[in-house]
């Protein structure tokens, strides 16, 4: 009997997969393959139920011989194991990033001639509100806001981009990209402080108020899934940093970045070039203490960002800071600079993690950007934020776009540049 191989990543079942199933049954001996969690974060979306679950889930199908874990979305490793006869799969994968692996798969089943089956891809009413309760599901606080543990967890290095509405939401949100025989993903996003004053037209002193930034969040929990880190800029007064982590926690937010300065906020890339001052090591450690002393789940994380090597104080108190935040109750530390050189970024995780091996490490590499997430992650690093490149890349375009109408008179000449409406509308799912 030839073996056919399919491999899913839905934590539902529907009629779709049931005809794979029947399709795949008429070939041969049915082996599914679970997508492990490590390649579905990286592939398609997060998992609402745990791998095991996933395992079980496909081995109560009626017709399935066997269920095994597949750990690469390429299928390099089960065809390697299996060899099967046929790989049969919807057809949605013949465009798209995710031609890459189907034509990936097909060649790796001709070098002893196997075949790529395409089913026609089932998709009605049924299905379409099964598919939407799964995203609403993603999408409700009490699963969002637990994400970015898991992820840290999970993977190498969690990347976040920055988002500052509901459209920058869904561009983090649906980007997948295929590249060097792989696909991948943001896991995060950031919604940042500058990026959220900047597209309202103010200056980035926390000048925008705590209600307005909720809304920007909401904008964006409305039409999205991922986790959402905050920038929390200093934090505020204690006595309402509380109310700001209670707030959070109840949106579903995963985490919040409050920097260890007072005063009048000015952006820390300024660095010393303008009247900048640290908070003492012990009054921001009781903010930190205050805030997870009002929050209420474990999920939520307050991470502590530490100004010293922006302010040219020095590696020792940078460490001597991170390590009473932790004390303080801290779930993670970040550390910034403005050189562009990492060196010292680098020199501060070896340092931070020859003393302590667990606490999430977060970095921006807005200045320092010539460093890999993989670079990073060998020094320790957890998080990686690209704060502000969807916000910097859109000004230049959008002005060189108002500079050329003005200056032709008409939109022709813009016109080669600009994205087509309709493929900006089908980026906005439809109820």
């Amino acid at each position: 009997m030839k073996t056919v191989y399919t491999c899913f990543c839905t934590d539902v079942l529907h009629e779709g997969h049931m005809n794979i199933i029947r399709e795949a049954r008429q070939r041969g001996k049915v082996i599914v393959g679970a997508l492990s969690d490590k390649a579905l974060i990286r592939y398609n979306k997060f998992p609402t139920i745990s791998q095991e679950d996933r395992v079980r889930l496909y081995r109560s199908i009626e017709g399935v011989e066997q269920v095994v874990i597949q750990d690469d979305a390429m299928y390099d490793d089960v065809i390697t194991l299996i060899r099967p006869d046929y790989v049969v799969h919807g057809d949605n994968w013949r465009e798209g990033p995710e031609s890459a692996i189907r034509q990936h798969v097909a060649d790796l089943l001709a070098q002893y001639g196997g075949e790529v089956v395409d089913i026609p891809y089932t998709y009605n009413e049924k299905v379409k509100k099964i598919d939407l309760q799964l995203r609403e599901k993603l999408a409700m606080p009490e699963y969002r806001r637990k994400r970015l543990r898991q992820l840290i967890e999970m993977t190498p290095v969690v990347k976040a981009m920055e988002a500052h509405s509901g459209l920058t939401g869904l561009i983090v949100e649906k980007t997948v990209v295929e590249h060097e025989g792989k696909l991948d993903q943001f896991d995060a996003m950031w919604v940042s402080s500058l990026c959220d004053s900047t597209a309202k037209g103010k200056p980035d002193i926390e000048l925008v108020d705590m209600t307005s930034r909720f809304r920007t969040i909401d904008d964006i929990m409305e039409v999205t899934t991922k986790p959402i880190i905050f920038d929390g800029d200093t934090g505020g007064l204690t006595e309402h940093f509380v109310y700001t982590v209670r707030s959070l926690e109840r949106m579903g937010v995963s985490a919040v970045i409050i920097e260890d300065k007072k005063g009048l906020k000015k952006n820390s890339l300024f660095g010393t070039e303008v009247q900048q001052t640290q908070a003492t090591i012990e009054e921001f450690s009781a903010k930190i203490a205050a805030g997870k002393k009002a929050q209420l789940t474990d999920d939520f994380m307050i991470i502590a960002r530490i100004e010293s090597l922006i302010l040219e104080k020095g590696m020792e108190d940078a460490l001597e800071r991170a390590r009473a935040f932790v004390k303080a109750g801290a779930d993670g530390i970040m550390i910034h600079s403005r050189k562009k050189d990492p060196a010292e970024i680098v020199e501060f995780c070896d340092c931070f993690r020859q003393e302590n091996t667990k606490t999430p490490i977060v970095v921006v590499p807005s200045s320092f950007n010539v460093i890999t997430e993989e670079e990073l992650a060998q020094h320790g690093v957890n998080i990686v934020i690209y704060a502000n490149q969807l916000t910097r890349s859109a000004f230049p375009a959008m002005q060189k776009t108002a500079e050329d109408i003005l200056r032709y008179h008409r939109a022709k000449e813009v016109d080669d540049r600009l994205m087509p409406i309709k493929q900006i509308i089908t980026l906005i799912d439809e109820l």
